[in-house]
């Protein structure tokens, strides 16, 4: 807004010069309504704190304030100069006097008391945009504001009526029942991203083919790469534990290799495969077309990508992401694969460690992959082995139950 300038009507003193004001917000239409006071630094020996003036004015709605001193001082009174003439109408004179201007800003603070600046201070940056729009903003932003406090309270109404039908579900059904279904939920959630599973096998090789696992063309991928585990000695298999280059359970079974060269060739082979899939699962989001080392092939390179990420849109570009039901993909592929190359019995809590899952999350893919569970016995070379759980596969198949947790998530409630 413009600004004008007004003279102070005081009767300017020899050693004072006359005041010019200007208003910041705007123009004044009464100038004659204004009140203004003078107040100048009591000590007239300091050569700087000695001109320093401080001019009030009021109204009937603001008050305002202006000083010649401090950071907000007027840079054109160093600048240049300023001169007042009166005009003395009888005798047509013209006295001439200094002048200096004040710039007026509008007082605030005074309309606050000490319990409404605590409760504005405690207020959050929301809250505080939102007085400034409901005192200075546009028709525009009040309008805004108005829908968003709207759709807040719809947004009250809608939680409270979601909370009120939960808990006439609630008192329906009951805790137990539903704590059933969720946990049948949970199975059913799992078993989307199981190998296929053959119930009407009369052997357990067929429950979980290897063919569903690795086609023929990709188990002929895997010779070149599985060649040096046909050919690894026993000091290369100290050394590799040592460097932890590959997972405890890929390194346990190097251990007993088949003399029989073709057996041999086929654990070798699976065993390659069964590493890089659980290093595959380590990672999160796949930038790179071929993220495992160059020697993998590129047809399981593209195993990997295609059958074990699922596809997501950020920064503009689609990623391939390993994400937690993807995981869980990965564990079950894991888990029948393992069972190919034990005999249809492997150590579960190996195959836990070595991707990195909680004790009951990988107990429920091997339960859906209906598995026997149960804790191992005498197992050679193993640490803390009567902590261990096996997990068998066998015909005739269990019953598929609810996750074991119910009995946990009951007593929590």
């Amino acid at each position: 807004m413009a600004a004008a300038t007004w003279h102070y009507r005081g009767d300017p003193e020899k050693d004072q010069p006359a005041v010019l004001v200007q208003f910041s917000n705007g123009r004044l239409r009464r100038s004659d309504a204004m009140r203004f006071t003078l107040y100048r630094n009591r000590d007239t020996a300091h050569p700087q704190k000695k001109h320093r003036r401080i001019l009030v004015s009021e109204t009937e709605r603001l008050s305002y304030v202006g000083n010649n001193f401090g950071s907000g001082v007027m840079k054109c009174n160093s600048l240049c100069r300023y001169f007042v003439g009166v005009l003395d109408k009888d005798s047509g004179q013209m006295q001439v006097y200094n002048a200096e201007i004040f710039n007026m800003q509008p007082l605030l603070s005074d309309n606050l008391i000490p319990d409404d600046t605590k409760d504005y201070q405690n207020k959050s940056y929301r809250e505080k945009m939102d007085l400034c729009i409901e005192a200075f903003g546009t028709s525009k932003q009040k309008r805004a504001l108005n829908s968003r406090r709207m759709n807040a309270v719809g947004n009250d109404i809608l939680n409270s009526a979601v909370t009120k039908a939960a808990a006439n579900v609630i008192d329906a059904k009951g805790v137990t029942a539903l704590i059933q279904d969720v946990a049948q939920d949970d199975v059913q959630n799992v078993s989307i991203f199981l190998p296929p599973c053959n119930e009407d096998a009369d052997k357990p090789e067929n429950v979980y083919k290897f063919e569903d696992i690795l086609s023929p063309a990709e188990y002929e991928a895997l010779r070149v790469p599985a060649a040096v585990f046909v050919n690894i000695t026993p000091e290369e298999i100290t050394k590799k534990t040592e460097d932890k280059s590959h997972c405890s359970f890929v390194l346990e079974e190097l251990k007993f290799l088949p003399a029989d060269e073709k057996r041999r060739d086929h654990k070798a082979r699976c065993l390659w495969f069964l590493d890089t899939l659980i290093k595959f699962s380590y990672l999160k989001v796949i930038k790179k077309k071929h993220p495992m080392d160059p020697e993998c092939p590129h047809i399981i390179s593209r195993k990997l990508m295609k059958d074990f990420t699922s596809l997501t849109y950020n920064n503009g570009r689609v990623q391939n992401l390993i994400s937690a039901s993807m995981k869980a993909k990965i564990t079950a592929y894991a888990i029948a694969l393992a069972l190919h190359i034990n005999n249809f019995q492997t150590n579960l809590t190996i195959l836990q460690n070595d991707m990195k899952l909680q004790e009951s999350r990988m107990m429920d893919i091997a339960k859906a992959m209906r598995l026997k569970i149960s804790k191992a016995k005498g197992l050679p070379g193993l640490e803390n082995f009567q902590h261990h759980k096996l997990g068998t596969l066998s015909l005739p198949l269990p019953v598929q139950k609810p996750s074991g947790n119910q009995r946990k998530r009951k007593k929590v409630n």
